[in-house]
């Protein structure tokens, strides 16, 4: 069991990365500087945000650390504290998205003393590079190019599977090039450069909701984002992409306004229960099928109601017009729907709940869209289903769900700060009895994580 409350990073993080960035680039300790990206949970608004949804976010104290130094002239040379290998490139060349890299036969330029296979971790540090010379051409109005010597880890002994690990990883790279070429780069601007690096360099299908969390909470307060799409374009692979931009706002609770010590953050504290999965438990498309059904669902209901005309998501479609049509809808299809609709008042209430400093109705609500998560989306398999089922009956726990799809990963739980300790050694037991040998899997790291809410990506 792992508990982790308090200040993230640590001091101590903090000089040990400092000291093995110093040795590897040469330079004095006092030079380094450290991105902090911390990894996101969503207490509500789950697989909505494709739809146009709206969401509730916040950040936790755990994430990634990547420190750094520039290096003076164009050379990259990364290191990372999980995995093998070295990777190094120059921030003058060209980089080209993995697709058209491959159709081109070009390779990756990484330390040829290593297996290609080990630097796959760099991809993220390119991606942030193709980014900037892409969009804006922030690096190409730079005189002098400078790249960086950096080591970047994970908070260790944590599987972040459902915590939004790439979008911090992608944020780190861009802060940390931004930084070393004195780039000054509204977080708005980098919502959208690190969509570049996962949809475009990467090929990734995913939205902006990881990385607008990071980039836009603030400690002790619940990021609302209205994720409402305002048009489509297709990519060279002819996958329709939905461009969306975010408009959030920060929900206070009334107990805390302006400092870390108030009433309601010393009331809960947030469990992430692993469950020892690293591979989803499913052959099925998953996530993308799910994405296809929402908007064949939006399709056949905007028909019904004469908006064929209208992008086909379900946040284009009144609740109104899904009472009146669901009947229309094959039980797939409308079970969807019922989800999205469901889930998006289940947001609203939430931000109302959490506003007024109401953490056992905010709790209730969360749990309630694990459950539809389970029944309506129909995401999930039996390990995790059996952890989100094993966190509602721990003590203290005022509401829990799946962190990310429920194929892999871990559940999150707000729980009562004075039983948080209870509650994860009971969680950590009966998980111990119903999957053992995923549990025995969990070894190197914690099986419970007791944290705290976080704060915003940032440069120290």
């Amino acid at each position: 069991m792992g508990v982790f409350s308090g200040h993230w990073p640590s001091e101590s993080e903090l000089d040990k990365l400092r000291q093995k960035v110093a040795e590897m680039s040469g330079r004095d300790a006092q030079e380094v500087r450290v991105v902090v990206s911390p990894y996101r949970i969503c207490p509500l608004g789950a697989h909505i945000d494709h739809q146009g949804g709206t969401v509730s976010a916040m950040t936790i104290n755990r994430g990634i650390l990547l420190g750094f130094v520039p290096s003076n002239d164009t050379q990259v040379t990364l290191q990372s504290g999980q995995f093998k290998g070295s990777v190094r490139f120059r921030v003058d060349e060209v980089q080209l998205p993995k697709h058209i890299s491959k159709k081109n036969g070009l390779n990756e330029q990484i330390d040829s003393s290593k297996p290609q296979e080990e630097c796959k971790w760099g991809n993220y540090a390119r991606g942030a590079i193709y980014a900037l010379q892409s969009k804006g051409n922030h690096l190409k109005t730079t005189c002098f190019l400078q790249g960086i010597t950096g080591l970047i880890c994970g908070s260790e002994g944590l599987d972040s599977s459902g915590l939004s690990s790439s979008a911090a990883v992608g944020i780190a790279y861009l802060l940390a090039f931004e930084h070393a070429n004195d780039l000054v780069v509204w977080p708005t601007e980098n919502i959208e450069y690190d969509r570049l690096i996962e949809n475009e360099y990467l090929g990734l299908k995913n939205g902006i909701l990881d990385q607008s969390a990071i980039l836009l909470s603030s400690y002790g307060c619940l990021t609302c984002m209205n994720c409402k799409i305002s048009h489509s374009v297709e990519n060279s692979d002819n996958y329709r992409l939905h461009v969306q931009t975010i408009k959030h706002k920060l929900i206070r609770p009334p107990e805390v306004q302006n400092n870390h010590d108030g009433e309601l953050g010393n009331a809960y504290k947030i469990l992430l229960a692993f469950s020892g999965l690293k591979q989803a438990l499913t052959t099925n498309p998953g996530y993308n099928r799910r994405v296809a059904e929402c908007q064949e669902a939006a399709k056949l209901l905007l028909q019904a109601s004469g908006n064929e005309e209208v992008e086909p998501v379900l946040s284009n479609v009144e609740p109104e017009v899904f009472e009146a049509h669901k009947s229309k809808l094959e039980p797939d299809l409308a079970k969807r729907a019922e989800h999205y609709f469901s889930e998006n008042e289940r947001v609203l209430k939430g931000l109302e709940a959490w506003a007024s400093g109401n953490l056992k109705e905010f709790g209730e609500l969360i749990t309630a869209s694990g459950l539809s998560s389970i029944q309506n989306y129909e995401c999930g398999c039996e390990p995790l289903i059996q952890l989100y089922e094993i966190l509602l009956k721990a003590p203290g726990v005022l509401g829990a769900r799946f962190s990310g799809a429920g194929f892999r990963g871990c559940c999150l739980a707000f729980v009562d700060a004075d039983r948080a300790e209870e509650a994860a050694t009971f969680v950590k037991n009966e998980y111990c009895k119903l999957q053992p040998e995923l549990a025995s899997h969990i070894n190197q790291g914690p099986a419970v994580l007791i944290c705290d809410a976080g704060d915003c990506a940032r440069v120290i």
